[in-house]
């Protein structure tokens, strides 16, 4: 039997929402080991004269706990 745990993350780019997932996913990864996947709960982007200028998602990353 394994126990996941999940975790929520906030992560922010200046390129597009591909690049703010794997950035987060990275992240987490450095920090939480056993990281199995991760669901996107929120997209939205910024503007400024008509023109996005950052893309945010809001991710849950799940990790499995170690025993």
């Amino acid at each position: 039997m394994s126990v996941a745990r999940v975790t929520t993350l906030s992560i922010r780019s200046d390129t597009s929402f591909d690049a703010a997932i794997a950035s987060g996913i990275a992240r987490a990864s450095r920090t939480l080991r056993g990281v199995s996947g991760a669901w996107v709960k929120e997209q939205k982007v910024e503007v400024s004269d008509g023109a996005i200028t950052s893309w945010e998602v809001v991710i849950e990353v799940t990790f499995v706990l170690e025993d």
